[in-house]
């Protein structure tokens, strides 16, 4: 490790401990030239499979990219980031337990869609709508028909109903 002031290739560790719940290690280190404390964080570099799109092209995994595809369909929506950054870490890890060098870009688009669903049914509606490339209506009506299939219809997810059924008399 070079160090940050003088560039001098010699440092010694004063302290090391973990961070980041573990995922982390945080290393104090100072320069055996000028003498400078500074702090650096080591974690483990795992390998992410390629994304297959439905072209053929292959591009690496952007968790940027996914986490901004998540973010415009929770915008206004009571979900908190800590929320949204562990269904990312969900997914991310999903992916990695895969073991898979290339995985399609449809199953990524899945994982995004079930996390969604348990975030919020309102952005998992918004992201299907994209991601399935809605066309009409009745391609939402049948979406929503099928979110209320697939929970059942049910409040125990402490969420608000996407819609509200109407009584009729």
């Amino acid at each position: 490790m070079h160090c940050p002031f003088c560039n001098h290739e010699e440092t010694k560790v004063t302290d090391s401990r973990l961070a980041g719940e573990g995922r982390q290690v945080r290393r104090r280190r100072e320069c055996l030239r000028c003498g400078e404390r500074y702090t650096t964080f080591e974690t483990a570099e795992l390998v992410l499979p390629q994304v297959v799109k439905r072209d053929g092209s292959r591009v690496p995994f952007d968790e940027k990219k996914m986490r901004g595809g998540m973010l415009r369909s929770l915008e206004k929506r009571p979900v908190g980031p800590d929320a949204l950054d562990a269904a990312v870490e969900r997914i991310t890890h999903r992916l990695r337990g895969l073991g898979e060098r290339e995985v399609p870009a449809r199953l990524l688009g899945e994982y995004v869609m079930d996390e969604l669903h348990h975030l919020d049914e309102v952005a998992y509606v918004r992201f299907a709508s994209v991601y399935r490339s809605f066309q009409d209506v009745e391609a939402f009506r049948d979406e929503i028909e099928r979110l209320r299939v697939r929970t059942g219809a049910d409040v125990a997810t402490g969420q608000l109903p996407l819609i509200t059924p109407v009584s009729r008399k």
